[in-house]
């Protein structure tokens, strides 16, 4: 089930708190054949409680702050890259290679977004730089699905073959992801972390002197920074310069960080990341597993170079199975899983109303960490924590799916997203996972018709944004960032 009690459960937490959160259901908000505004509410509601629980033990309060979870916040965070404007002007979320596209047998989704996935995109079809839309539809639709699949991967590309939820079951990446926790925690070496001083002041800032290094990109991980950083952490994003950056992606989740670069294949810049490292309490890694071992990044090297550093990894797939090497996003993990098939129609795949995959998974990762720090405040000893969009899907399929989806190019065995049908079960669902999950529903009659209200306006040096507020609350903590988004990579390399 998708409540609160598993995702607290997966951090660890002490079920007894649970009763410390509240929810404000909506009626409207995120609206799917899954179960999507249920699993929103219980990533946001876990990692609120984590904040709350922390911030409660470092300011000596007898008892855990209140949270309260209201979905249309929730809502409105978990599409804020569709809600920002810099200036009035809404930022372009895809590229028109990024898409699903019809093949021989079935249909096919590729990942596009960057430059360098667009060129290996259009190698692996043997395609020209300049190729359009219409080139690449009629080449995929003479070739199968799970032809393209590999051959796009092969080439350093991003393309998923449409599977239903039941062939992802069998599927041996499937099989692997299943088998693992939604939240996946060890422990790291047996030196004592870092003990951070006591808090006072108001808002009560949970994270206030934590240092985390946020090596992470597009959506989830930055997520997870951005939150940590709402909470008081000293956020510093690290890229390498080599690899582009959307700016305005980095606005969106930019919130309450400072950014810089660094090239890690030169002598001076690995100099300057060991003395960030030196002094990091934490860091989050969102890369292709694999991708940053080469720079001595594993949990175990970093904790041998700086003992008592929690890590917290990030991937698509998971870092397991024959997949585990595999670059992912939200949108090519809702294909392979039966996400798609589950939100389509007879005639077209479909998608969740938000990158619902990547912002949970970056609300628990966040409050992993938290829920990390809290404990080594009574274990002393490091900690590695992993999760991955697939297993999040995987969460979100096992309570869902049962309600069925149309397949595409198939028999349909359910109602179109968004029937009234649907509405009224997703409402009924709604209502049974607070009860489930052990929350007062104060406003259960309230509709979500506009995200007006959990919009708010910044002025920063990129100019004057509108955006989401962040959904994460509890009585006493931040209502905003502290700070505004800058311009990507334009920070010094220190801590504040």
């Amino acid at each position: 089930m998708t409540d609160i009690k598993m995702a607290w459960a997966a951090l660890g937490g002490d079920p007894a708190l649970v009763s410390r959160v509240s929810t404000v259901a909506r009626q409207g908000a995120l609206e799917a054949r899954l179960p999507v505004r249920e699993l929103a509410r219980a990533c946001v509601g876990a990692c609120a409680l984590a904040a709350a629980e922390l911030g409660a033990r470092r300011a000596g309060l007898a008892e855990v702050p209140g949270v309260r979870v209201d979905d249309g916040a929730v809502a409105t965070a978990f599409v804020s890259e569709r809600h920002l404007l810099i200036d009035g002007r809404a930022p372009v979320s895809f590229a028109p290679l990024s898409r699903f596209w019809r093949t021989a047998d079935g249909w096919v989704r590729t990942h596009a977004n960057y430059p360098h996935h667009r060129a290996r995109l259009l190698d692996a079809l043997k395609l020209p730089g300049d190729a359009s839309v219409e080139d690449v539809a009629a080449v995929l639709a003479e070739r199968s699905a799970p032809e393209v699949e590999e051959t796009v991967y092969g080439a350093g590309g991003l393309a998923v073959a449409l599977r239903t939820a039941e062939e992802w079951a069998a599927h041996a990446q499937g099989v692997a992801v299943a088998r693992r926790p939604l939240v996946e925690r060890e422990r790291l070496g047996t030196a004592r972390a870092r003990v951070l001083p006591p808090l006072d002041g108001d808002p009560l800032l949970p994270a206030a002197g934590l240092r985390v290094l946020d090596l992470t990109r597009v959506i989830a991980g930055p997520i997870a920074t951005r939150t940590l950083a709402l909470l008081g952490a000293d956020v510093l994003r690290v890229d390498a310069p080599q690899l582009p950056e959307d700016p305005d992606a980095h606005a969106d989740t930019g919130f309450g960080k400072r950014s810089t670069r660094l090239d890690l294949g030169l002598t001076s810049d690995r100099y300057t990341f060991e003395e960030l490292l030196a002094r990091a309490d934490v860091v989050v890694t969102g890369y292709r597993p694999g991708a940053l071992e080469r720079f001595g990044l594993s949990p175990e090297a970093l904790a041998d170079r700086r003992p008592g550093v929690i890590v917290a990894q990030l991937s698509a797939w998971g870092a397991y199975g024959s997949w585990g090497d595999r670059r992912g996003f939200d949108s090519l993990v809702q294909v392979a899983s039966g996400i798609a098939a589950i939100e389509g129609s007879p005639e077209h795949p479909g998608a969740l109303p938000a990158q619902a995959l990547d912002h949970g998974t970056g609300y628990l990762l966040a409050g992993a960490v938290l829920r990390a720090v809290t404990e080594q405040a009574e274990q002393g000893y490091g900690i590695a924590l992993r999760l991955a969009l697939a297993r999040t899907a995987a969460w979100l399929t096992a309570d869902g799916g049962e309600r069925g989806g149309a397949v595409p190019g198939g028999a349909a065995t359910g109602t179109a997203r968004g029937s009234e049908q649907d509405r009224t079960a997703h409402g009924q669902r709604g209502r049974a996972a607070d009860e489930r999950g052990g929350t007062a529903n104060d406003d259960s009659g309230t509709a979500y018709n506009q995200p007006d209200a959990w919009f708010v306006e910044t002025d920063s040096g990129i100019g004057r944004l509108r955006h989401a507020r962040s959904p994460v609350s509890f009585v006493g903590g931040p209502s905003n960032w502290a700070r505004p988004p800058g311009r990507w990579g334009t920070d010094s390399a220190r801590w504040a």
